[in-house]
């Protein structure tokens, strides 16, 4: 097996990987909300998995950044793409339903586009690129439209706000691909964290109250620790990886794909039916990721 292969083995399943690890997660959060408050819950997320990737950067002698430039990018993608994005996704998840939630989110790669087209020459916008982000969307949309109600007085601005972070990262993940390039993923993804926690926490305290009163069930440690071990550490070490080797703008329609998974799970986790509309969009969604993946190299 030559390395080539090898590569493109280790990318699917990495890509795969991630779809499966961030489509649990949107169920995760949800369950965990109902113990515990949103800023100090995605705070504390942040907290553990970057205390594990701190303690492996020095266990393991890895290089910390040198350049200025390099801590200048660790601070924005931290506030922009942990405080911002996952502060107001949690926050939006409690006054919009999680349908609605993940098809704000899956704008992600279409907003992403425009950025990448923006500061990546070799990522330019093309037909074929933006309708199958189209296309998936639009099954996404088939998927949901039953959960799309805005009963909530905040449902509106938590609407706007979870776009607003799906913007954020979106931003972040372009700005890793130009300038991220030469640090460690481990640095990376823990450097990020490490500037994006205090934030939370700190709203958190100020807004939550203290955590050591807050409703501690096995329920809420398992999912605090699913999507700190699984869902941060092991998936942002994939995600920055992987961003490394392929097309950022391919690597973000991993978010079209998870929803698809989260309402998969949650059906079967609820046992409910799967309808016709989750099979349609289903296909949709392949479709839509299909036409960007068999596209020539960016």
């Amino acid at each position: 097996m030559t390395i080539e292969i090898k590569n493109r083995i280790a990318i699917i399943f990495a890509w795969l990987s991630l779809c499966v690890i961030w489509g649990s997660t949107w169920l995760v959060i949800k369950i965990g909300l109902q113990d515990l408050p949103p800023l100090t819950y995605a705070g504390l997320r942040f907290l553990i998995s970057a205390s594990i990737l701190i303690a492996i950067i020095f266990l393991r002698g890895m290089s910390l950044p040198r350049a200025r430039n390099e801590w200048q990018l660790l601070v924005v993608v931290g506030v922009l793409g942990v405080a911002v994005n996952y502060g107001l996704l949690f926050w939006g998840e409690q006054h919009i339903s999680s349908g609605l939630a993940s098809l704000l989110h899956a704008t992600i790669p279409l907003i992403g586009m425009g950025f990448a087209h923006r500061l990546l020459p070799s990522e330019r916008i093309t037909w074929p690129k933006l309708m199958g982000v189209i296309l998936g969307l639009a099954g996404l949309t088939l998927i949901f439209i039953n959960q799309v109600q805005l009963k909530s007085a905040l449902a509106p601005i938590a609407t706007f706000g979870i776009l607003l972070g799906g913007a954020a990262i979106a931003y972040c993940n372009v700005l890793i691909k130009v300038h991220g390039q030469s640090i460690n993923t481990f640095v990376l993804a823990a450097g990020q964290m490490s500037f994006g926690f205090p934030i939370l926490l700190g709203l958190g305290l100020a807004t939550e109250g203290n955590p050591l009163r807050f409703t501690w069930t096995p329920l809420a440690w398992f999912c605090l620790l699913y999507l700190a071990l699984v869902g941060s550490c092991a998936g942002f070490l994939l995600y920055f990886w992987l961003i490394k080797k392929i097309a950022v703008t391919k690597s973000m329609l991993i978010m079209l794909v998870t929803p698809l998974l989260a309402v998969s799970l949650g059906a079967a986790v609820n046992n409910e039916e799967v309808n016709w509309r989750i099979v349609v969009g289903g296909m949709f969604i392949i479709a839509g990721v299909g036409m960007n993946f068999l596209l020539k190299k960016d």
